[in-house]
């Protein structure tokens, strides 16, 4: 007579063991993958810090504030990178992680400069011949292997995102138990911080490209795009309606999250300008309000409705998605700057109350306690009048030196953005 052999150790062992395993095994997979990559990455750190950055230094052929701006912290972030290789090879991922994260900086450094080297790389690359030579020579060293020094400033960013990838699957494969758990999981903070940054950097980058590209779309340099805060959102054709019987006319708009541009394009006859728009109204946003006159149903298009302090819109679009489409932007983009105006307002109320201990009613002088609203009149009126300012003046660090460094090239759209003004 045959037994079958029953279950080792207690109900569910098995089960539990084989989970283990298979965490093992992911783990063990990350692990060599981290490796042979971080491998790949040191060596083209070096091919750039190396053949680039050391040797221009000693032949001169770029001024220090050129390098230093087309190579910003990367001979930095490959000494820092050198350590974590050796932890790696060695098997210590947390404790290589653990003493990497205080150096990060560098990479944050290098992540704020990124556009501007790829700006100042492209400059030399146009004006600089002898650099335009030198960079030809670099890359076809047999070390390169066909790839650009383009590709090559790149990489600590990508590195960045793959760093974020294996942290999180050695995480999830670690037990809490593991001494390097709780290293591990605080590496992932740290790193998913510089992506974070990376991401930020990013939008911010392309909102600029999108104001510069509408600006260049604009005649003449009467209507303001550029501005400190602004954010595009989105454009496109709608039918302005009259308020009178006539015909509805077809209007470019170009919606910014502080405020709504009409234009018009420019006549075919202007050579110049046959292909740019003229802009007609600036209307801000602060005080407006949307609603759908028609456009509830199941119809095609609708009217919207746009209620501004001094005007007032009656936009068509024969197109329910389209339709759908501006009313949600505009209604999010005028939600989100009462709010943030309504957040600032309450910030300066704060700033400006002034710190009294209970006696102090009973000590302040006899020309406060003669017109006890005087002051908070005074206050108030000075909030009211920043609550006005657009957000191109508000919203950055310090906007009154903005203001004041801004005023000659603004003048006319801050009169455009102020009021629903004839650009």
């Amino acid at each position: 007579m045959s037994f079958s052999p029953g279950p080792a150790g207690p109900l569910g062992g098995t089960n539990i063991q084989e989970q283990r395993d298979r965490w093992e095994r992911k783990r063990s997979r990350t692990a060599r993958e981290l490796v042979h990559t971080e491998q790949r990455y040191c060596q083209q750190l070096e091919l750039v810090t190396t053949y680039f950055v050391e040797i221009l230094k000693a032949k001169g052929t770029l001024r220090q504030d050129i390098r230093e701006s087309i190579f910003s912290s990367i001979k930095a972030i490959h000494s820092v990178n050198q350590s974590l290789m050796v932890h790696l090879e060695n098997g210590y991922f947390g404790r290589g992680f653990e003493q990497i994260c205080p150096q990060l900086h560098h990479y944050n450094t290098y992540v704020d400069n990124i556009y501007k080297a790829s700006k100042v790389l492209g400059i030399q690359m146009k004006k600089n011949k002898a650099f335009r030579r030198f960079k030809k020579l670099q890359e076809a060293r047999p070390e390169f292997n066909n790839q650009k020094l383009e590709d090559l400033l790149q990489l600590p960013i990508q590195r960045i995102d793959q760093y974020k990838h294996f942290l999180q699957d050695l995480t999830a494969n670690t037990s809490p138990d593991n001494p390097e758990f709780q290293q591990l999981s605080s590496a992932v903070t740290a790193v998913c911080d510089v992506s974070q940054r990376i991401q930020n950097n990013t939008r911010r980058h392309e909102n600029h490209l999108q104001l510069c590209r509408v600006q260049k779309l604009l005649k003449g340099r009467k209507t303001k795009v550029l501005a400190a805060g602004r954010w595009y959102i989105r454009e496109g054709w709608l039918n302005v309606v009259p308020q009178k019987g006539k015909d509805a006319k077809p209007k470019m708009f170009f919606l910014f999250s502080d405020m709504l541009l009409q234009a018009k394009r420019c006549s075919p006859l202007q050579l110049a300008n046959k292909d740019k728009f003229a802009g007609q109204h600036a209307y801000p946003l602060q005080d407006c309000t949307v609603d759908k006159v028609f456009g509830h149903t199941k119809s095609k298009g609708g009217l919207l409705s746009l209620t501004f302090p001094k005007a007032k819109l009656l936009l068509m679009s024969c197109n329910r998605e389209d339709f759908n489409d501006w009313h949600q932007s505009l209604s999010s983009a005028i939600s989100k700057l009462q709010s943030k105006e309504t957040v600032v307002h309450q910030r300066d109320e704060l700033c400006r109350r002034p710190l009294r201990s209970g006696d102090d009613s009973h000590n302040m002088p006899s020309s406060s306690s003669s017109n006890p609203g005087r002051k908070r009149n005074m206050v108030s009126a000075e909030t009211s009048e920043h609550a006005q300012m657009p957000p191109s003046e508000w919203e950055g660090g310090a906007p009154k030196r903005m203001k004041q460094a801004a005023a000659p090239e603004q003048s006319s759209a801050e009169a455009s953005t102020s009021s629903c003004a004839i650009l």
